[in-house]
């Protein structure tokens, strides 16, 4: 399910100084908690590592991510797999999402690696969420042993560089959607309705806000703190300069976007 080589996804957008037309924050003056919590939500792939049922020895595998409004991790996985099989004798696992893809000097760039435990979930609009992320895993669901996971985050250490490194416990990590729930809500019609009648204005956010270049641009997803987009493997992420209390600011935010885009 990987994309191909040319269409290798480019996460320095993602943790890159971005434009200052979009009053986001450079990656180096965000705090480590803001800056792990960005790098969760615009990555779409990590390393998962569990415990080997029987002899304990770690276990690292590829997994396709999303995450809920929190930022907690979400995986679709089939219980045929040897990480599944895993989870089931030990709920304990680790995710290192990698934000160093494409620096000269990887070991400059950010990686975080969030600890818990992973137990399946039949929230539909979990699972919504994730298959807007990842179209292909559609076809997955009618497999009686895919199942999705979510994670209970207890901590998380990030390395943003060297001397750069701090431990961070989940309720720092994770997002508080306390009074964001109209969000959560909203957001397959506000997905919907700008995919469908402000396609040009999604194109925009990909181009000239994030100098990513043309091309079939959807939005995936929008929590209170920005959107996701894709464009076949391509992924990215543009934050909203604060975060969305509702499905109106969130609203607002967008179309400020596109004006800073058209200027």
């Amino acid at each position: 399910m990987n994309p191909p080589a040319s269409r290798n996804i480019d996460r320095r957008h993602a943790l890159a100084e971005t434009s200052p037309m979009t009053d986001q924050a450079p990656a180096n003056e965000l705090s480590p908690e803001n800056l792990s919590r960005r790098l969760i939500r615009a990555s779409d792939r990590a390393v998962l590592s569990t415990a080997m049922t029987g002899d304990g020895w770690p276990y690292g595998s590829l997994v396709l991510t999303a995450c809920d409004h929190a930022a907690r991790p979400l995986l679709l996985i089939s219980e045929l797999a040897e990480h599944t099989k895993n989870l089931g004798g030990d709920a304990r696992a680790s995710l290192l999402f990698d934000g160093t893809a494409g620096l000269d000097s990887p070991l400059t760039g950010a990686r975080v690696t969030v600890m818990g435990r992973l137990t399946p979930t039949e929230d539909a609009a979990l699972i919504a969420r994730y298959v807007a992320r990842h179209p292909d895993a559609e076809m997955y669901l009618g497999f009686a042993d895919f199942r999705l996971f979510e994670m209970a985050v207890e901590r998380a250490h990030i390395v943003a560089g060297f001397g750069a490194i701090h431990w961070i416990p989940a309720p720092d990590l994770l997002f508080d959607t306390g009074g964001h729930e109209d969000l959560a809500t909203a957001e397959s019609d506000i997905v919907g309705h700008m995919n469908e009648d402000h396609a040009d204005a999604v194109q925009l956010y990909a181009t000239n806000l994030l100098g990513l270049g043309a091309g079939d641009w959807k939005m995936t997803g929008v929590d209170p703190e920005g959107i996701d987009l894709r464009d076949g493997g391509r992924i990215a992420r543009l934050d909203f300069e604060k975060p969305a209390a509702d499905a109106e600011a969130a609203r607002g935010s967008l179309v400020r976007l596109v004006k800073a885009a058209r200027r």
